[in-house]
This record gives C-alpha cells, structure tokens and sequence, in this order.
C-alpha cells in the first residue's frame, strides 16, 4: 500500500511541475540511483548495478534532449552529461569505485545547484548566502 500511495504522489509531483521542477526531480533521481548502484557494488552485486546505472544513463540522455541549445550554458551541460554517461559506462566495466563516487558528487552537485536556482527565482533572486 505504502509503494502505491509513493507513486501516486510522485505522479501528481511530475504532472503539476514546472520545467525547472521537473529538472530537479531528474537531478534527484540520478542521486538516488547512483547510490543504490553504490549499495550495490559494496554488496558485490555487480549485475544487479547495472540497473540503476542504466536508468542513470537514460536520464541523462533525456536531459540532453530538453537542452535548448541557443545558450552556451546549454553546450556546456550537454558536453557534461555526455561525459558522464560516457564515465559511467567505463565504470561498468571497470568497477572502480573512485569513478562511481565522481559521478554522484557531480549529480549531488547538480540537484544542489539546481534547486537553488529555483529556491531564487521564487524568492527573486533576493535570498543572501553565506
């Protein structure tokens, strides 16, 4: 019942979000796969790793193709996410852990960064950091 009422939630979530809140969940999403692909790995549960990692894959795909690319920010993220998925696809090979512990600081960083650009959109841009 538990899992259902998550899907629910995480279907209205999608269905009521803005571009940018849409994004963010993306970014979220790879955070949470990658690190069951690392649960996975220190369990030495390397076929089951794949998995997440693919769905990792898939994500980052489909941001390449939401990218609008009259901006230079555009190329850039591009050129990133294509890395990345690159980097992930010789981490399946080579399963060394550095390489799997790269990809989920830059996702973490990309989830942090986005969902303060939207925390400061929705404040104007007003909000002081430290």
């Amino acid at each position: 019942m538990h899992y259902a009422q998550q899907q629910q939630y995480l279907k209205v979530q999608v269905e009521t979000a803005s571009p940018g809140e849409l994004t963010l969940l993306l970014y979220q999403e790879m955070v949470k796969s990658l690190l069951l692909a690392k649960k996975l790995y220190s369990q030495n549960q390397f076929e089951d790793m794949n998995a997440p990692l693919h769905k990792v894959r898939l994500i980052l795909s489909e941001l390449i193709v939401t990218l609008n690319m009259d901006y230079d920010i555009a190329k850039d993220l591009r050129r990133l996410y294509e890395f990345y998925s690159q980097y992930i696809a010789e981490f399946i090979i080579k399963k060394d852990e550095a390489m799997l512990n790269d990809t989920i600081e830059f996702a973490r960083d990309l989830a942090a960064t986005w969902k303060q650009a939207l925390l400061s959109l929705k404040t104007g841009g007003t909000q002081v950091h430290a």
